[in-house]
């Protein structure tokens, strides 16, 4: 099993991008400001042929009492009991802090092995400036630059072997296919943190009534019925004139690349307020990235009849594009409709990476052909002729004939209606694209 390093210390200090630098990824948000990450962020990480598994957390305040600050803590706490090692990360420039004094009396008490790291040490080479940090009681201080990759093989190795694990001669494998990435997307406060939690059955991520509280895109594995997946809560997308912030840009940014990276999205709406233009902004962007894609109505169980019914002609008329997704009503705090959601995000998973073969796609396209023909356009009349399939998740269909740039757009959804009853594709978008034939004798007189 591989060992856990999990890195702690006050806000500010480094955590993240010495997180980035060890697992060699851009996984966690980066910037000069304080209180960034509030989640715990797992990361795989390898030194030489040593694996181990790093966590990032947020800004750790032992002595928290009230606000976003006890959730963070909570956070660092939980990624504390399951590591093996602890890296706690001081600020070699700013020097030792009333809060490096709480976060070591913590750690100290639970007696779990801990390294003491004083990041952002490029060019403090004697040893006297380093020296205030050993009133901590954790022992030899390591100096390191995340930043710039300095001291931190060193660092890592003397981690390690705080546990004794021999080295483990281990071939590097293939990528797991038959993991399902899974982002949950949606407005921020429609719940997507509280869902995550309600399906691992612990506070993994923080839920704070409040907007935004979700910055960074978090990975969680998990398993139901055998079938493994990887849960991504991104942070919630607004209209660009609501973000000002820029924290909150660099979020948006984040969950673009989640849900470009997921296989399938859940697109989580919030029932009390109804579906908004910037819910049909965020469904047309996984459209365009051609996820696969679930809808899921959260806080069902807070309005009446009558808003029910309103809310259901909304997704009608605004989400009119997304009718191919299925549609859930639920309750993440209250648990319930949850189980139907896991079947239609299998089920979009699957039809995103079906594969068609090329007679039966031909069969298809020549019957509708026959059923009803494209619309003249002037003196041509498109002539179709073969269909193979072009790519999955999303599935492609090219069709290949003559004077194809005329057929309509209309005559596309026909054909790709046809094709989705076929092959059953609930959940994911369909991409029907014209390859017209040269005519080699178009340039000779």
């Amino acid at each position: 099993m591989k060992p856990v390093l999990a890195l702690v210390g006050r806000p500010n200090v480094g955590k993240s991008t010495l997180f980035n630098r060890l697992t060699k990824s851009r996984d966690a948000i980066v910037a000069d400001f304080a209180g960034l990450t509030r989640d715990r962020h797992y990361g795989n990480a390898r030194l030489g042929r040593r694996e181990y598994i790093a966590i990032d957390t947020g800004g750790f305040e032992p002595t928290a009492e009230s606000g976003i600050y006890v959730e963070m803590a909570k956070q660092t706490r939980q990624a504390v009991a399951e590591a093996d090692v602890v890296v706690f990360v001081v600020d070699a420039r700013a020097g030792l802090s009333a809060q490096d004094h709480d976060i070591a009396n913590y750690l100290r008490k639970l007696g779990k092995p801990t390294v003491l790291v004083a990041n952002k040490a490029e060019g403090m080479t004697e040893g006297h400036q380093l020296a205030e940090f050993y009133e901590l009681g954790l022992g030899e201080v390591i100096p390191v630059s995340a930043a710039h990759g300095q001291g931190v093989r060193s660092m890592v190795e003397f981690a390690l072997d705080q546990l004794g694990l021999p080295e483990e001669d281990e071939e590097e494998g293939e990528p797991d296919t038959s993991i399902i990435r899974l982002a949950v997307a949606g407005r921020p406060n429609v719940g997507k943190s509280t869902l995550i939690n309600t399906w691992l059955g612990e506070e993994r991520l923080v839920a704070f009534d409040m907007p935004g509280t979700t910055r960074d895109a978090i990975t969680v594995p998990f398993e139901r019925d055998g079938q493994k997946f990887e849960l991504i809560d991104t942070a919630g997308l607004r209209r660009k004139g609501k973000v000002f912030e820029a924290i909150e840009k660099f979020s948006v940014v984040k969950t673009l690349q989640a849900i470009e990276s997921a296989n399938v999205v859940l697109l989580l709406l919030d029932a009390t307020q109804g579906v908004t233009d910037q819910d049909a902004h965020i469904a047309g962007y996984i459209l365009e990235s051609g996820r696969g894609v679930v809808l899921a109505v959260n806080k069902w169980d807070a309005i009446d009849a009558y808003q029910r019914e309103m809310l259901q002609r909304q997704i009608e008329q605004r989400l009119a594009f997304m009718r191919f997704a299925s549609l859930h009503l639920i309750s993440a705090k209250k648990r319930q409709g949850l189980g139907p959601v896991w079947d239609s995000i299998i089920q979009a998973h699957r039809a995103a990476m079906t594969k068609m073969p090329t007679p039966a796609l031909t069969r298809l396209l020549l019957e509708a052909v026959q059923f009803q023909a494209p619309k003249r356009a002037g003196m041509f009349r498109p002539k179709l002729r073969y269909a193979h399939q072009g790519g999955m998740n999303p599935p492609v269909i090219v069709v290949h004939g003559n004077s194809l740039e005329h057929v309509t757009d209309a005559y596309k959804r026909f054909l790709e209606g046809r094709f989705r009853k076929e092959f059953n594709l609930i959940g994911t978008p369909l991409r029907v694209e014209m390859k017209t034939s040269k005519n080699p004798y178009a340039d000779k007189e």
